[in-house]
């Protein structure tokens, strides 16, 4: 599993106009790519990364907190353009991302072990034409696979 993580200050998804999920910050704005071996347990490690992973501004004795630490909000959108591959010609190929039938669920199982964890999880929705709209705090994003 692939995910790209921004530090946000407020961060929403939306469909058809609609507000899906949205979360104000200090928080986490998680795109979630998944490939054909990606397994439920990938997820559940996915998960404990992303809850405790010190990501968010430092205390006042300058330790970078996580999610955990301060019990900060995620937005989960899954986004299966993270495994695209445009090495060669000038479109990219979707073959290492996973099909639906098969991401979907390792997706909301990155959810449901967020939620089991004592986060509080918003999500955008699955194979629908989102928009997302945050406002990265550092500019601050890291890639993180498991």
């Amino acid at each position: 599993m692939r995910a790209v993580v921004q530090r946000v200050t407020e961060a929403r998804v939306t469909v058809a106009g609609e507000t899906v999920g949205a979360i104000e910050g200090p928080g986490l704005c998680v795109l979630v790519g998944v490939t054909h071996e990606d397994t439920p347990a990938k997820a559940a490690q996915l998960a404990r990364k992303l809850w405790t992973l010190r990501l968010l501004e430092a205390d006042e004795n300058g330790v970078e907190q996580s999610c955990s630490d301060l019990a900060a909000p995620l937005l989960v959108i899954s986004q299966f353009t993270l495994y695209g591959d445009a090495r060669k010609g000038r479109r990219p190929t979707w073959n290492a991302a996973a099909p639906g039938p098969v991401a979907e669920p390792l997706v909301d199982e990155v959810v449901a072990q967020l939620r089991a964890l004592g986060a509080k999880v918003e999500t955008g929705r699955f194979g629908a034409d989102m928009q997302v709209a945050l406002v990265n705090d550092g500019p601050f994003t890291v890639l993180v696979e498991v």
